[in-house]
């Protein structure tokens, strides 16, 4: 939930069988062909642009930075974090090129195995799970990210060999005040961020996942998503959150090469960390919105809250969405935009700083008192966690948001480059180098 532009000044493939449907895999720009054995479907992008892919298409896998990072944000969200149960490394490296080998073949619209869900040996457990059976691939997009605790656990234990190469900006997030983190849904040892647009595309990847790390991994936690919360695209339009209000106006845009290499890539020499160039550290926060004292607020308090007019989402005192805001401007006497607002203090010329935003609506039943348990799972990536996201967040100890918010969940990750060539796999570089 915040305001950010770098520049603003202060004034496919189908899956497995597709029930008769018969078609040729699609590869290219924007969608990712399947290997042979599988029969095919048309998917959306046969019959789109190329620079508008239908919402069944299929993501690239492999490329210079891992795909769900500045994807068009998908419609859905499943986010796992791992605790890492063995200390043997070989263990570690096998099951990351077996996760590697399943994401390539999930998000091009195959099985999660070279057999399938339907075709393996009887009397033994098939190689993917088959609720995604009949399934698009539907936008799906799998990005991976290392813990801190990777790299050497609290008590200061290095089960990898990996503590000299922990990058100096992956650190736990400090406190913020208004805090009320659980460490249960808290951290992980490896994080990954499920995107799709069909919610079960997305649950089926992470399942297949958490099946085949039986044994070397263990889900800590997770978070299911809907109604992406920020665009990424330029060809996207403003989504809503669930205080009802356009989120993320002037979040950093795929198109925006330039202010991706300041603010969210990390370059070759950051800290010391040569495997992570290329890649970006993630931030994820649970966000519970307290909705039943949101919703008896009155729509002025609301507007001023936020420094935008819930109806087209202007800034206070202009006319259209991307409007400049005026922080000058006056009304009646007053700041059209108070300085207690979200706008006025998440604008990124208070921090000198940019953060790529791709959050997510959430709604986990009640909480047991008759108030919905809801709000947003925010995710950000930036190239460096302690100018990024830390020090917009110190900027807002003043939000008049805060009043409606409270942050139970928090998360910090790196996530290293893409996936290259045919023998590349995740963490490769950092395992290898």
């Amino acid at each position: 939930m915040s305001e950010q532009h770098p520049e603003q000044r202060p004034a496919g493939v189908s899956r497995r069988r597709l029930f008769g449907w018969m078609g040729a895999g699609t590869a290219g720009v924007l969608a990712a062909g399947a290997a042979g054995g599988v029969i095919g479907r048309t998917t959306a992008l046969d019959t789109a642009s190329a620079s508008e892919p239908g919402p069944d298409a299929a993501v690239p896998f492999t490329g210079r930075h891992q795909a769900g990072i500045v994807t068009p944000a998908q419609d859905r969200l499943h986010f796992v974090a791992f605790d890492v149960t063995t200390d043997d490394r070989d263990e570690l490296v096998d099951l990351l090129k077996t996760w590697t080998a399943a994401a390539r073949r999930m998000t091009a619209g195959q099985d999660a195995g070279p057999v399938g869900a339907v075709d393996g040996e009887r009397f033994a457990p098939p190689d993917d799970t088959g609720e995604a059976i009949g399934l698009p691939p539907s936008g799906l997009t799998l990005t991976i990210g290392f813990g801190p605790t990777l790299f050497s656990t609290p008590e200061g234990v290095d089960r990898f060999g990996l503590a000299g190469r922990r990058p100096a900006p992956l650190t736990e997030l400090p406190s913020f005040a208004g805090d009320q983190i659980d460490p249960a849904i808290s951290g992980g040892d490896i994080c990954i961020q499920a995107c799709a647009n069909d919610p079960q595309v997305a649950v089926h990847a992470v399942r297949n996942l958490v099946r085949l790390g039986a044994g070397v991994v263990s889900v800590r936690w997770s978070q299911l998503g809907f109604g992406r919360t920020s665009s990424t695209s330029t060809g996207q339009a403003t989504p809503r959150n669930l205080f009802g209000f356009k989120d993320g106006t002037n979040n950093l845009k795929a198109e925006n090469e330039q202010a991706l290499e300041r603010f969210v890539w990390v370059g070759d020499g950051d800290s010391g960390a040569d495997w992570l160039a290329g890649g970006s550290y993630l931030v994820t926060r649970r966000i519970r919105m307290l909705i039943e004292p949101w919703d008896t607020s009155t729509l002025d308090e609301q507007h001023r809250t936020i420094g935008r007019t819930k109806g087209t989402g202007a800034p206070l005192g202009q006319q259209a969405e991307f409007d400049p805001v005026d922080f000058t401007k006056q009304v009646d006497g007053e700041f059209a935009v108070p300085e207690t607002s979200h706008v006025f203090l998440a604008n990124p010329t208070n921090s000198g700083t940019a953060i790529l935003r791709r959050g997510y609506s959430f709604v986990d039943g009640s909480d047991g008192l008759g108030r919905l348990d809801a709000g947003l799972f925010f995710i950000a990536y930036q190239r460096d966690p302690g100018t990024g996201f830390v020090q917009v967040q110190r900027n807002l100890r003043l939000d008049a948001m805060n009043e409606y918010i409270r942050h139970t969940s928090s998360g910090v990750f790196a996530c290293p480059p893409g996936v290259r060539g045919d023998d590349d796999w995740w963490g490769r570089a950092l395992f290898e180098g």
